[in-house]
């Protein structure tokens, strides 16, 4: 409960950090003017590249998950409106269901592919975006999964294990992204990510089904996810 209520703590600040910056930018607002169609038109078509770290994941199980994943991404600038980008991330998970005594155990790459577009593109004034967009997602991994013998109610025997190792799978979704990213130094960046997943498909097996998806999280219908990301705009 302790590390439950930190990680409640930790997501608040997060998400006030976020209005923060949300007033930033709009305080930036009342002093300058958006760019008309003809001067948005007129700008560069490439305008940076960005790299970044998502540090919510890393600390996801010290402060109450029960998963951690390290992940870092690939972005490119274009027109200050588009915004494609690649995620590339391994995700790994080692947990024992208190209620069942089911053991779930897997360690797996994965990636995402889509595109962001930056709602206050032609505002170019402002120290930040704010994107909504798109990912498609995709793991293939392999898990072990365990839990105490099955015994027959009323003979007592025979006990049927329950234990398979190497379990392979795999799993696609789609991601549904709303976030907010301001410049905080230089060409440094930090910015909070809303994720709403969605399962595409997952390869389903004869005894026993994922209880995690690397890149995904849990292997529920859909769920929300959160990314707070440390972002390094490139000097070229």
């Amino acid at each position: 409960m302790k590390k439950e209520r930190i990680l409640t703590s930790i997501i608040g600040l997060l998400i006030l950090n976020s209005f923060w910056s949300i007033s930033n930018l709009c305080a930036q607002e009342t002093i300058n003017k958006p760019l008309t169609k003809e001067e948005w038109q007129a700008t560069p078509f490439y305008q940076g590249s960005f790299v970044g770290l998502d540090i919510f994941g890393l600390g996801s199980k010290v402060f109450g998950g029960d998963y951690t994943s390290t992940e870092i991404n690939a972005e490119v600038n274009l027109k200050n409106r588009y915004f494609p980008v690649i995620e590339i991330g391994y995700g790994t998970i080692d947990t024992t269901n208190d209620e069942t005594d089911i053991h779930f155990k897997t360690s797996a790459p994965y990636f995402r592919i889509g595109a962001n577009y930056n709602v206050f593109y032609k505002k170019p004034y402002l120290p930040g975006h704010f994107l909504v967009g798109l990912r498609y997602g995709f793991s293939n991994f392999s898990y072990d999964v365990s839990a105490p013998p099955l015994t027959d109610p009323i003979w007592g025997k025979p006990s049927i294990p329950f234990s398979y190792q190497g379990v392979k799978s795999n799993a696609s979704w789609l991601e549904l992204a709303i976030g907010l990213r301001a410049n905080i130094y230089k060409s440094l960046y930090m910015g909070l990510s809303l994720r709403y997943r969605s399962k595409i498909s997952i390869k389903k097996n004869e005894n026993s089904d994922p209880y995690y998806i690397p890149g995904y999280g849990k292997n529920k219908g859909s769920n929300i996810g959160i990314l707070y990301n440390i972002t390094y705009q490139l000097p070229f």
